[in-house]
């Protein structure tokens, strides 16, 4: 009887895009070896060889199969292996839930990351934006534990940013957008998030994460200065 092909993660600790991909390996409980970068030296051969389109991590490699981009690696888990489903069976719910992750991914992100590392008056209206944002994914919960119910699936994958990051981040920089009057249910979606049982083994040490953005908090500000600049 011939063994399912290995599955590998090209990741960088500290990423919450690497986080999606594992933690969408983690839910579905398909065993895989991290492959952890140090993208602040050097990107490994390794890496530009399996992702040479954008340079970045997470790549997934299954057997001889490479997949790239965070969600798309989820997608691509969900329906390569065996395990609870991560999208919605039903195509509407499908259709919703790759929608709010696109929301995400290119409405929230952004704002929500620049309104943490922003420095002087521009910080108001990225805040301003972020805190309209966070009310509509706020809604979204609709009384559940997780977007998509009583467990973590897809669309939790997509707002991990919002979990073991955001408490992070905030201690560091000083700023908290996302705030436990205004957005409880995001507040304590983010709790569970990060204390459910099937993701613990890809939670990252919050003492670590905490150590690794301190470190280079001078680099994000250097980064969204240079965003401002463009």
């Amino acid at each position: 009887m011939s063994s399912s092909p290995a599955v590998k993660l090209i990741a960088f600790f500290g990423s919450p895009y690497a986080h999606r991909a594992e933690a969408a390996l983690c839910l579905k409980g398909v065993p895989y070896e991290l492959l952890l970068e140090d993208l602040l030296r050097t990107k490994s051969d390794l890496l530009l060889q399996h992702n040479p389109v954008h340079k970045k991590v997470p790549v997934l490699l299954h057997g001889d199969r490479t997949v790239c981009e965070s969600l798309v690696i989820a997608e691509y888990v969900d329906e390569a292996f065996d395990g609870p489903p991560l999208l919605p069976t039903d195509p509407y719910d499908r259709a919703v839930a790759r929608f709010w992750a696109d929301f995400i991914e290119n409405k929230l992100t952004k704002p929500f990351f620049m309104a943490h590392w922003v420095e002087g008056e521009a910080r108001e209206g990225f805040e301003k934006e972020g805190l309209e944002l966070l009310a509509l994914l706020e809604a979204q919960l609709k009384g559940n534990k997780f977007f998509g119910g009583d467990r973590p699936g897809y669309l939790d994958i997509a707002a991990s940013m919002l979990g073991p990051w955001r408490s992070v981040v905030e201690e560091v920089t000083g700023v908290t957008v996302a705030k436990e009057e205004e957005h409880p249910s995001l507040c304590q979606w983010a709790r569970d998030y990060s204390s459910n049982e099937a993701l613990r083994p890809c939670i990252p040490d919050r003492d670590r994460l905490l150590a690794y953005f301190t470190k280079n908090k001078e680099m994000y500000r250097a980064g969204v200065r240079a965003m401002l600049q463009q």
